[in-house]
């Protein structure tokens, strides 16, 4: 069921706990083609056998047989069994499995209309205020206090998420404007981002990006990396509101972070500090 799913649209999975979204998926969908065969066959029998010119006298005393509603009685003990027995628990380890910020690569991300900004903390692992006086949208879209403890290291990239392959990420969510949601659709992550809440996700990518765009090939999405959708309409630019992730192996996302490093040393003063090109 997976590859035809997966022939129909559905993203490649990247991520650990993408395995078991798409168990469930699998599930819901052989169960809807079973009803949908099911009573689709019941449908066109009913035509064919009660049609008008077999049966030209009305029969007023309706079907005996309670087989439609035993059918029907199975059918919600088999939802009732996905839900309490595979969609509970899926969302309860999404909900109360957060690893704890010293366990992971841990940044913030802060949706506005139309971008997502991501706060990194530096080599100390330590993040710096923020303070919505200072929010420059062109400078610091963040409002990072740089005299504030820890901060003189942090540093934000605008659209650009980069994260390590085979390492839990936390990301803690939040909006400065109205509610977004932040999707990852290969590594089945969705979550609103709402004003005033700091929400935790987390994931651990399965593959590098330059892995990801070997599975593409041959594909409608040969060449497209990974793209950061917002999944909430969020006004008249909601169209423009995505960024791209790339998922490095070990020695290249220490080396983007030594990139950064230096280049928030090196250009600390410039407009376009702590972004990137790629």
């Amino acid at each position: 069921m997976i590859d035809i799913l997966h022939y129909f649209g559905l993203p490649v999975n990247m991520s650990i706990q993408g395995v078991h979204i798409d168990e469930i998926n699998a599930i819901v969908h052989w169960l809807m083609l079973i009803l949908f065969v099911g009573w689709g066959t019941f449908f066109i029998v009913s035509l064919v056998k009660f049609r008008a010119s077999k049966n030209a006298t009305a029969n007023y005393h309706g079907v005996k047989s309670h087989l439609s509603s035993l059918l029907e009685a199975v059918v919600a003990v088999i939802e009732i069994i996905i839900l309490f027995g595979f969609g509970f628990p899926i969302w309860a380890a999404r909900v109360t499995d957060v690893p704890a910020t010293n366990e992971s690569v841990h940044l913030r991300v802060v949706a506005q209309q139309f971008a997502w900004n991501f706060h990194y903390p530096g080599p100390d692992g330590r993040f710096g205020d923020v303070n919505p006086e200072l929010v420059d949208e062109q400078e610091n879209p963040i409002g990072l206090d740089r005299s504030s403890d820890y901060a003189s290291d942090d540093f934000f990239t605008i659209n650009q998420l980069h994260v390590p392959v085979n390492k839990k990420i936390r990301i803690d969510l939040t909006s400065k404007d109205v509610i977004h949601s932040f999707s990852l659709p290969e590594l089945r992550v969705k979550q609103d981002a709402i004003p005033g809440m700091s929400i935790p996700l987390h994931f651990t990518a399965t593959m590098t990006s330059e892995e990801f765009l070997k599975t593409t090939v041959g594909t409608s999405r040969e060449g497209k990396g990974l793209e950061i959708a917002c999944a909430q309409l969020c006004g008249l630019g909601h169209y423009r509101m995505k960024g791209f992730m790339t998922v490095h192996d070990d020695d290249g996302y220490q080396a983007w972070l030594v990139e950064q490093a230096e280049y928030l040393e090196e250009e600390s003063g410039d407009d376009d500090w702590g972004d990137d090109d790629w």
